[in-house]
């Protein structure tokens, strides 16, 4: 009978050695080469056993699968009766068990300080340590299995560190079936290099998980952002019909409803679509948009509902369209009056059947996807026209939402203009601070025809043309300046031109000093004296300027 030493525990230096492991089935010990034969089975033996390893390590994207299939290669090649892999965790500085072969139930969950036991002393150190017989061990806490499910015969247990640029990040360890002869040294050379390949699969999952929670906490700051951005309290626009237009899309976002969005064109029916999805149950599936009267019309069929490999020439894989790419989410059909009749028969069937056939293909594809539509058509006179199916208007009209145009809400532009012009100051590098009376009133009396997005271009221009902090008439566009589009007065000679200029002049300054005429004559580089003669002369209050 081996006489075991007082202290069983040893700590072993690993020194260059191979490893000879039997293969097919469970290996009771690791064997020692005697011949030169013997010695290059034994490698290839190794080597296919590390290959086994990186295998499981690599087709796993889940770190403790594939920590799991680890342990049971090394049950079955190196016959180890139990195993784990133990990971530190740096919010507690514990040492916790991620995968386990043979534990029970609880002992997945068991969790060692630094120091504790042997497999905490192991993380803690860095440095391996063997127990020949682990029932001469008194240190051994027996948490993996009792003592009761250890009998049966003696169990040696082998426990290495896993390190990542040096430093301890977990174990390895494995308990074998005592043999006096094994060599160890051999054992924890082979472990080591397990060990080293876990390391190098624990640097990846720690990458991999940190940019998921910088992709997840990215994704959730850009939806918040959405959410503010077409927030109804946020939007530009406080007239009457706006406030109505808020009210309607408030009762409609939340629910699945078909709505059709009607206005002109420039209104902004894209944006309301947008906030609509944002706000409701959907707001976390996709947004497809459509331009129905961008797409060519023998592609339209294709870009909405897909086509089959071999669905026509060129067609060389089946591809998906927006309906199936839009599944769970919003389908936005901007300019729905431009479908072809043919289109709209093929659209009708999505809306009644709530599925659609590729093109080329046979088989229906369900689809659960809210429609917004929008136009700028008169669709009624379409119908009377027969250019559009009247049983399509009737499923596309469950709830309308009619966008009033610019010059229906004037007491919008002001408001508008100057969301705007903060908007492109910013973006285009200016300190644009105000727009100038003779601006405003430009801006106010003109009927825009283009409506909101006519307003925008015209006073990203204006922000571009600005060479100071303020936005002037003559910064506007040529359209603006004219007597037919603005509806104002010709002026008739050269001396009212310049008065008009300077009565301009002198507004701005009177409003930038809040109607005291001293410092609106200093900002001119004149004297209070003539301020105070052009004000008489052209009828400015002041007192209508101070705020």
């Amino acid at each position: 009978m081996t006489e075991v030493p007082p202290d069983s525990t040893r700590r072993i230096i690993v020194q260059p050695a191979e490893l000879v492991a039997p293969s097919g089935g469970p290996a009771p010990e690791i064997s020692i080469p005697g011949s030169n034969g013997h010695r290059d089975t034994s490698e290839a033996r190794k080597l296919g056993t590390l290959l086994d390893v990186s295998q499981a390590l690599a087709g796993q994207l889940n770190l403790q699968a594939g920590l799991s299939g680890l342990l049971v290669i090394l049950g079955q090649r190196c016959g180890a009766v139990r195993g784990a892999v133990a990971l530190l965790d740096e919010r507690t500085g514990e040492v916790q068990v991620r995968a386990g072969l043979g534990l029970t139930r609880d002992g997945r969950s068991i969790r060692y300080h630094l120091g504790e036991g042997i497999t905490g002393e192991v993380a803690a150190s860095g440095e391996s340590i063997v127990v020949p017989e682990i029932s001469q061990d008194a240190r051994f806490l027996h948490r993996a299995a009792s003592r009761r499910e250890r009998r049966g015969g003696e169990l040696s247990f082998v426990c290495v560190p896993i390190l990542l640029h040096r430093r301890p990040v977990g174990t390895l360890s494995i308990e074998i079936p005592h043999r006096p002869e094994r060599d160890f040294e051999r054992l924890l050379k082979f472990l080591r290099v397990v060990a080293s390949m876990i390391s190098q699969a624990v640097r990846i999952h720690r990458l991999l998980e940190t940019e998921r929670q910088r992709l997840v906490s990215e994704n959730a700051q850009l939806r918040q952002e959405l959410l503010q951005r077409y927030d109804f309290s946020d939007m530009v626009g406080a007239s009457g019909p706006m406030r109505q237009l808020y009210e309607e899309m408030a009762r409609v976002a939340g629910t699945n409803t078909t709505v059709l969005i009607r206005g002109e064109s420039g209104t902004g029916k894209e944006l309301i679509a947008q906030a609509i999805h944002y706000h409701s149950p959907r707001a976390k599936k996709p947004l497809i948009k459509v331009n129905c009267a961008a797409l060519p019309e023998t592609l339209v069929e294709s870009e909405l509902f897909g086509h089959e490999r071999g669905a026509f020439t060129g067609a060389q894989a089946r591809k998906k369209g927006r309906f199936e790419l839009a599944h769970g989410g919003t389908i936005f059909l901007d300019e729905i009056g431009e479908l072809s009749p043919a289109i709209q028969v093929k659209l009708l069937r999505v809306l009644q059947e709530r599925e659609f056939e590729r093109l080329g293909g046979t088989e229906p594809v369900p689809t659960d996807v809210r429609v917004i539509a929008a136009t700028n058509r008169d669709l009624e006179k379409a119908l009377a026209d027969g250019g559009f199916r009247e049983d399509l208007y009737y499923r596309l009209n469950v709830f309308p939402i009619f966008i009033p145009p610019l010059r229906e809400r004037k007491s919008d532009v002001l408001p508008l203009a100057d969301h705007f012009a903060e908007k492109y100051a910013r973006e285009h590098g200016k300190s644009i601070k105000r727009i100038s009376t003779t601006a405003i009133d430009m801006l106010a009396s003109y009927h825009w025809p283009g409506n909101v997005r006519e307003l925008e271009n015209t006073i990203e221009r204006a922000v571009l043309m600005a060479d100071g902090e303020v936005i002037h008439g003559h910064h506007l566009s040529p359209t603006l300046q004219t007597a037919e589009a603005t509806g104002t007065v010709v002026l008739a000679s050269l001396g009212g031109a310049v008065e008009a200029f300077e009565r301009g002049l002198i507004e701005d300054a009177l409003k930038t000093s809040r109607g005291n005429r001293a410092k609106a004559a200093r900002l001119l580089s004149t004297t209070e004296r003539v301020i105070s003669y052009k004000v008489r002369k052209y009828g400015i209050d002041p007192r209508r300027l101070r705020g």
